[in-house]
């Protein structure tokens, strides 16, 4: 078991990552090329490549067990998981499958978890979103990444969210589907997700509303800027960086 594997668009170490698989997460695996699986994720359905050295497999009887339930997530930044073989780090926002308070179970294997865990069963607020994803401030930006030491914005949102209950698609052309327009950016309330558009009309970014029209996401590094009709503004370059096309709202004041 590993805290993350990386999952490629193709079978190859140089191909581009488009994702990462969080310890504790469940998939199945679809083909095989040569050291190549070729997978796909249980919770949001994102297909991609993972090298077989990096897979640990688990019964089916455990899968179903599995997408079955609703799992806890880290909430400290680094934590370790460990039994009497092996000691792992894992980052906030992984899973954390069957835990009962002291300990996680992945397969068949038992690990001790003595960090801070979010509880699925209790229904989140905004308030504990947002602090969720200010704890991801000055994550380093990274296409693919989805934890605290590299990350994309996409990314960011859904493990932000992930981890406040709510499961969210992986892209943010994806993403802008889910939820209800809000039409006024002075209407947003912390919590709602702005997406960015490029030229030919396309969604190329996501980030999440604070309060005071600030906007948290992840630009080079996870920052809080600015946010008007206009788009995302820049106070440090002195020019607006993203240019807004829709806010939504996923969780309801």
């Amino acid at each position: 078991m590993l805290s993350l594997v990386p999952m490629r668009a193709e079978p190859s170490n140089k191909a581009e990552l488009v994702t990462q698989v969080l310890f504790g997460e469940c998939y199945e695996i679809i083909s095989r090329q040569d050291k190549w699986l070729r997978i796909q994720l249980a919770t949001d359905g994102y297909q991609g490549w993972i090298d077989a050295n990096q897979h640990t497999t688990v019964s089916a009887a455990y899968y179903q067990e599995w997408i079955q339930a609703r799992h806890p997530r880290s909430m400290d930044l680094v934590q370790i998981i460990s039994n009497a073989d092996e000691r792992i780090p894992v980052g906030i926002g992984c899973y954390l499958p069957f835990f009962d308070g002291m300990n996680v179970r992945v397969g068949d294997k038992t690990y001790l978890y003595n960090g801070r865990a979010s509880n699925p069963e209790s229904e989140a607020t905004i308030a504990q979103l947002v602090k969720v994803a200010h704890n991801f401030m000055k994550a380093p930006y990274l296409w693919g990444g989805k934890s605290v030491f590299g990350i994309d914005c996409s990314g960011f949102a859904q493990q932000v969210y992930g981890i406040c209950g709510v499961q969210l698609p992986r892209d943010a052309y994806q993403q802008v589907t889910s939820g209800e327009e809000v039409h006024f950016v002075n209407q947003t309330q912390p919590g709602d997700l702005a997406f960015f558009d490029n030229e030919e009309g396309r969604i190329i970014h996501v980030g999440i509303l604070l309060e005071d029209q600030k906007i948290i996401h992840a630009s080079s590094e996870v920052r809080i800027d600015s946010l008007d009709h206009n788009g995302i503004y820049n106070a440090e370059r002195k020019r607006y960086s993203h240019k807004l096309r829709i806010i939504k709202r996923i969780f309801q004041a």
